[in-house]
């Protein structure tokens, strides 16, 4: 059994950055793909961003593309998700997700870490 604690989110104004770190335990991460998925008041969960479990492979939602990066630390058994130029439209809760085999499927999910941008 994995566990995934997510940290990092809090509240910037509109332009500012900040780093949510995913720290895994009960496993390693080296067998897993990564994701991070938000979800915002009254909307549904939606996908933001995924590593491969190299770290050499990243894909991203069009919304977050270009402010966005997901990189990891295999040795620290961490992923992260630097968040730039931020939005009022990136309120949301965000999750990190666990992925054994690069399936496809998340196998183990975070509780969430709120971030709020103010305009």
């Amino acid at each position: 059994q994995m566990q995934v604690v997510e940290s990092g989110g809090g509240s910037v104004q509109a332009g500012g950055s900040l780093r949510l770190s995913c720290a895994a335990s009960g496993r390693t991460l080296g067998s897993y793909a990564m994701g991070w998925f938000r979800q915002a008041p009254g909307k549904e969960r939606e996908f933001v961003a995924t590593i491969n479990w190299s770290g050499d492979n990243t894909y991203y939602a069009d919304s977050v593309k270009g402010r966005f990066t997901i990189s990891r630390d295999n040795a620290k058994n961490t992923v992260y998700l630097q968040m730039n130029s931020l939005k009022p439209e990136d309120t949301a809760v965000y999750y990190c997700a666990a992925d054994f085999g690069d399936s496809g499927s998340y196998d183990y999910w975070g509780q969430g870490t709120q971030v709020t941008v103010s305009s």
